[in-house]
């Protein structure tokens, strides 16, 4: 028996304060637990020495045989529209929350197993996790991370040294998640189905005290409406994130938008390569509900469900009045994304800053992507390599085509107005926020089928070194700003995580 390890201190505030959202639940033992990744730089920003945690010590510990000194794990509850339809009642179904870390900041993290076995939410399931999906949530996590997106993160991967069963037997894996918070969009709908009034103003007030303390000293409704137009706020600045890297979320229900700001749950996730705002990668996805374009409006859909679970604690009295005060703080997310939409895409192509005088050039820049199907990753640097005057073929890009020049040469004329503005100055600064690499489709299919079928980690590992360092030019990692070849295609996503 691999004993517990005491440096590993944990505190249990949302079990502690919110009984009724969370089920008491212990990881399954595994036979024959393996650490294959630890993230020995974030182990560090919280304040663990990484050295404690590797190897056998580290195995048993985050495959769950042995639980950190002081842990009380749980399933946490929480409803979701899940592509539109409501479910009362989803929770962890092969999630536990062992605890919430505080780091040396003060700060306070969940951690969390997942697919450490079955739970009171599971549904049927077994609650086990298969390694490929484990892997790939790891990455996308650091990669996105490395891009400057907000996002939970994976502490550790654990093989368990059994197989799991879905099309075919499959290397199980416990993967180590921290986050903000778990706490989502969903949470408040399965507090609001309860008829708990305490429980759901327990709730808003543990998600204000722990992710917008700054709103604390308000009182009555004007905490709650403050609070959903931080959440909202938070959230448009999010997507257009995602936007400006030509990410896809793929599942974007209430059970998977946190209300800390993180992007959570890495299921049917994929990387536009091609610019078409109608790309969809999810098999599940057949209407495109969650396609690319379609996310910012996603995002305030999900918003007003948030607000229809508020409404009891803006004015219980008066339905009718809250949701009509809240309904102002709604209309205003459009404005909110699309500031911060015009924040992002003006920096890509070197508006800084971007004012409402630009939306014409940076319409028309949307509109030429369109037709033209650039790659939505590669485009930005090729702008830079034009600006400087630089061959792009000579970088191994290729060349802008002619339906480009009317707008470069605005576009040159608008970006270099200023004294400072100089064509290396501007194209320097591009290229310091568009990133050469990103998580591509192919390549972490290659990656993962290496690691799951072969047990070779190298090409893994490789692509995780990759995409966490997304600015730095190498020519040995050329392959990487690749799109996905044709007999790649059509690919699909599926909800592995």
């Amino acid at each position: 028996m691999i004993r517990s390890l005491p440096e590993f201190p944990l505190e249990h505030t949302f079990a502690q304060q919110l009984e009724g959202l969370c089920i008491p639940c212990s990881p399954a033992r595994v036979p024959e637990p393996r650490l294959v990744l630890l993230n020995s730089e974030l182990a560090r920003n919280l304040g663990m020495d990484p050295e404690a945690l590797g190897g056998e010590p580290g195995a048993g510990l985050f495959s769950g045989n042995a639980l950190p000194m002081g842990a009380k794990p749980v399933a946490q509850a929480y409803a979701g529209h899940q592509f539109g339809h409501f479910s009362p009642r989803l929770g962890d179904g092969r999630a536990i929350l062992v605890g919430e870390h505080r780091d040396p900041a003060g700060h306070l993290w969940d951690i969390q197993f997942k697919g450490s076995g079955r739970t009171p939410f599971s549904r049927g399931g077994d609650g086990k996790a298969a390694l490929g999906p484990m892997l790939r949530e790891y990455l996308m996590g650091e990669a996105m991370t490395a891009l400057g997106i907000a996002s939970t993160r994976g502490l550790a991967v654990v093989v368990t040294g059994e197989q799991v069963m879905r099309e075919e037997p499959l290397p199980g894996a416990i993967l180590t998640r921290i986050a903000a918070s778990h706490i989502r969009v969903g949470t408040f709908q399965y507090a609001l189905g309860r008829n708990d009034g305490e429980l759901l103003r327990k709730l808003a007030d543990y998600s204000i005290t722990r992710h917008y303390p700054e709103l604390l000293s308000l009182q009555g409704r004007a905490r709650y409406l403050s609070f959903l137009q931080a959440v909202a706020e938070r959230q448009a600045g999010l997507i257009a994130r995602w936007m400006g890297v030509g990410f896809i979320h793929g599942v974007m229900n209430t059970d998977n938008m946190s209300i800390s700001g993180e992007t959570i749950d890495y299921g049917p996730c994929a990387f536009m390569d091609a610019y078409d705002e109608r790309t969809v990668f999810s098999s599940i996805d057949q209407l495109g509900r969650y396609a690319y374009g379609e996310q910012p409006g996603i995002g305030q859909w999900n918003l007003v469900r948030l607000a229809e679970s508020l409404i009891p604690l803006v004015d219980p009295v008066h339905p009718d009045r809250a949701a009509e005060l809240l309904a102002g703080y709604l209309n205003a997310f459009p404005g909110h994304y699309l500031g911060a939409w015009r924040q992002v895409l003006g920096r890509k192509i070197g508006l800084a800053p971007s004012g409402p005088q630009d939306e014409g050039l940076l319409a028309e820049f949307q509109q030429i992507l369109a037709g033209s199907r650039e790659d939505f990753t590669m485009v930005f640097r090729r702008l830079s390599s034009w600006l400087r005057g630089m061959d792009p073929v000579s970088q191994r890009l290729p060349p802008l085509g002619m339906h480009w020049q009317s707008w470069l040469e605005r576009w040159r004329s608008r970006v270099t107005a200023g004294e400072e503005d100089t064509p290396d100055r501007v194209s320097a600064a591009m290229d310091a926020i568009n990133p050469l690499y990103v998580p591509r489709n192919h390549q972490m299919e290659i990656a993962l089928a290496a690691a799951t079928r072969a047990g070779d980690f190298q090409p893994f590992l490789r692509f995780l070194e990759v995409v966490t360092h997304p600015y730095l030019p190498r020519p040995e990692w050329e392959p990487y700003t690749e799109p996905m070849p044709a007999h790649f295609g059509p690919y699909r996503t599926f909800c592995g995580t």
